[in-house]
């Protein structure tokens, strides 16, 4: 008689999953000022902008999905990039407008060699957040690899833009121009 736990499991675990996977105003608010303090930034206080921006991003609103990112950055760092992709397949199966998640998976793509499926994920992650800074240095990185070296001159010109203190966008642009890239005659 009644509903047993065992149908409604998988809809009150959709239901939980679901809630609050967007920033919410206030955080948002906050989040949009850093990124505009960032653009004038010391380097110290850009350090600090730096993490404060990237805290966030990875917070879901869900404490599961955030487990589950938490999980599949573990499996990267310990190199099990199957671990890392199942973990990271299931946070954008459960908050598929989480832009960190596509994010967390493209880079778990592309370790394993897999450029489409990380291209893909890159594209959904900065169509649901293009200020990240970090997934589009990630394009860069996968242009220059596949040797559109103005593409991805575009793309570290486009980090540097939203971060000019990013370090590793600073060191592609400059490798790039010792290629002749983005020099001007």
């Amino acid at each position: 008689m009644g509903i047993r736990f065992s149908k409604l499991y998988p809809v009150v675990t959709a239901v939980l999953l679901t809630v609050g996977n967007s920033l919410p105003a206030v955080a948002q608010s906050s989040l949009d000022e850093m990124l505009q303090a960032l653009q004038s930034a010391e380097p110290a206080e850009a350090t600090r902008l730096t993490r404060e921006i990237e805290r966030l991003w990875e917070l879901s609103g869900s404490t599961t999905v955030d487990l589950l990112l938490r999980r599949g950055r573990e499996a990267m760092e310990d190199e099990d990039l199957d671990a890392a992709i199942a973990h990271l397949t299931a946070v954008t199966d459960h908050a598929p407008d989480f832009a960190e998640g596509w994010h967390a998976r493209a880079t778990a793509y592309y370790m394993k060699d897999l450029y489409g499926p990380a291209l893909s994920d890159l594209e959904k992650a900065l169509t649901l957040n293009p200020d990240n800074y970090n997934a589009m240095f990630g394009l860069g990185v996968m242009f220059q690899e596949f040797g559109d070296y103005a593409r991805a001159e575009e793309a570290f010109r486009h980090v540097l833009d939203l971060h000019p203190h990013h370090e590793n966008a600073t060191t592609a642009l400059d490798q790039l121009k010792r290629r002749g890239i983005g020099r001007e005659l």
